[in-house]
């Protein structure tokens, strides 16, 4: 209203012309920022600010080799450097220091953010490793991933192997991206060691046991040993809060006894004691990753447009003769060959193993998932975001983001001893109704985004998920650093004092 009345009140006062116009000019202006400043305006402001992780003009890459391709061009260092950074040696005074600083920082939080120390986001400290342990094995895998013949011992294409367990690329691409060019919010990366809850080792220990020499890569695990183990925040904790991407069960095995505290990225627990030792691993500390999908995700339309097209009752395609509790995969392909609506395949990994796959997995209604050398298996993955119910017959198997994700809401669970009983398999899934299935394919259709890495990584993607899960770990982990630096610590001070009464004995032999 003072907005209106002032020109009327000043027009009364005075007839002044260059007043008049003061006055209109004044008016003007009111009416401007009253509407610039007005709650409508700011509120549609805040809004549109506010949209949360939307990148309208980039599109995610799916596909490894695709974004690897693109990564390497745009983002990898021109010139490799020309020295190399492996840390010499570490005194006790540079631990202690970073210790301190650490102490500090946490008080901070402690007493400026009511939700710590389970505040969002993570503060990861990522590691810049020399080239040979990231950059160089990313550019081998590069330029040998057209040589389809080179295959393993059982005759799985080494570079699908590989992007299966890319795990370590999707993670590290996303922490060290320009943060305008990042969606997730959950996961900060920090400059400054002493700000950091966890730290990242960028070493690609899968690309290296498969494309180096045996000696070669066994020597390289050695040195990505020494150095991160040489590291001040590694000493400080015994590696508690640092995490290693070992996501192949064969990767960094000659070594893995040295890093035992650090937390993994694993395809599942293996509580067969085939891959993993006693003590090695434990869901208190490691972290289960998806595979990556051998598949293409069938979106929306497409799962649309193949509901008719699902006439198979349950589909299999790979190899029925496995290892470990991977046996029983023989069992039920004999049991289930030759059934009615129902398609058992023997094949390998390769383009054509994955065009069959898919086709199989787009046109069926159950997709069978048993153990195989480990109780995990990337068929489960590809089941999901294929819209084919995964049928899970695995009775050790840990699943990914199970404390957010509720598989059962999706998937089958079929126990081993009931799998192998002539006719269980098949009497069960029959008796399922198509009411129950199409709320377990429209659940699927919802969750097949957890399982689709991309870059740039995408909200309730894997890699959100993931940094979810490491915050329920971080009290955890701070728990069991600051208790073996306590321990550190008065047994380094008794020994200080036993020193000193040894050295005083001898030096004063009369006292």
């Amino acid at each position: 209203m003072r907005a209106k009345q002032m020109p009327s009140s000043i027009l009364t006062r005075s007839k002044s012309p260059v007043i008049l116009l003061f006055a209109v000019t004044i008016l003007a202006l009111s009416f401007f920022f009253f509407f610039l400043f007005s709650p409508s305006s700011t509120t549609t402001t805040t809004a549109a600010v506010t949209v949360p992780y939307r990148h309208p003009s980039v599109r995610p890459e799916t596909s490894f080799v695709a974004s690897l391709e693109h990564f390497l061009a745009h983002k990898a260092p021109k010139i490799p450097a020309s020295s190399d950074d492996t840390v010499g040696s570490v005194i006790d005074h540079d631990v202690r220091r970073l210790d301190e600083r650490k102490f500090v920082k946490e008080m901070e939080w402690l007493r400026g953010d009511p939700y710590y120390p389970m505040s969002m986001p993570v503060r990861v400290y990522v590691y810049e490793m020399p080239s040979k342990f990231t950059y160089d094995l990313l550019w081998l895998f590069r330029n040998t991933y057209r040589e389809t013949s080179n295959l393993t011992s059982n005759g799985s294409p080494v570079h699908r192997l590989i992007e299966q367990h890319s795990i370590d690329y999707w993670l590290w691409a996303d922490l060290i991206a320009p943060e305008s060019e990042r969606l997730l919010k959950n996961v900060v990366r920090v400059v400054k060691q002493e700000e950091a809850d966890l730290f990242y080792v960028p070493f690609f220990t899968t690309i290296s046991f498969f494309l180096l020499e045996k000696q070669q890569c066994k020597a390289l695990y050695r040195e990505a040993l020494k150095w991160v183990t040489d590291q001040p925040a590694w000493k400080r904790s015994e590696g508690r809060d640092h995490i290693f991407p070992i996501h192949h069960p064969w990767s960094f095995k000659s070594v893995r006894r040295y890093v035992k505290n650090a937390i993994w990225l694993l395809p599942d627990m293996d509580s067969t004691g085939n891959w993993y030792k006693p003590g090695q691993v434990s869901l208190e500390k490691d972290l289960i990753l998806p595979y990556v999908p051998n598949v293409d995700l069938c979106d929306a339309k497409c799962l649309l447009e193949s509901e008719s097209k699902r006439t198979a009752l349950l589909f299999f395609r790979g190899r029925l003769k496995r290892n470990a509790g991977g046996k029983i995969r023989a069992k039920i392909g004999a049991e289930l060959t030759g059934a009615k609506d129902v398609v058992i395949e023997e094949g390998t990994a390769g383009e054509g193993g994955k065009a069959a796959a898919q086709k199989g997995m787009r046109r069926s209604i159950f997709c069978l998932s048993p153990a195989g050398d480990t109780p995990s298996s990337a068929r489960l993955f590809d089941a999901i975001v294929s819209g084919c119910i995964p049928v899970i017959i695995s009775d050790e198997l840990e699943l990914p983001f199970e404390g957010i994700l509720d598989y059962r809401k999706m998937a089958v669970f079929i126990s081993s001893t009931d799998a192998v009983q002539p006719g269980w398999i098949l009497r069960y899934l029959t008796s399922i109704s198509s009411t129950q299935i199409r709320e377990m394919r429209r659940n699927l259709a919802e969750y097949s985004r957890h399982f689709v890495y991309s870059n740039p990584a995408q909200p309730l993607g894997p890699e959100d998920l993931v940094w979810r899960m490491m915050a329920g770990k971080l009290v955890n982990i701070k728990l069991h650093t600051r208790r073996s630096q306590r321990v550190v610590k008065e047994s380094r001070s008794v020994c200080t004092c036993d020193c000193r009464r040894s050295n005083s004995t001898h030096s004063n032999p009369i006292n």
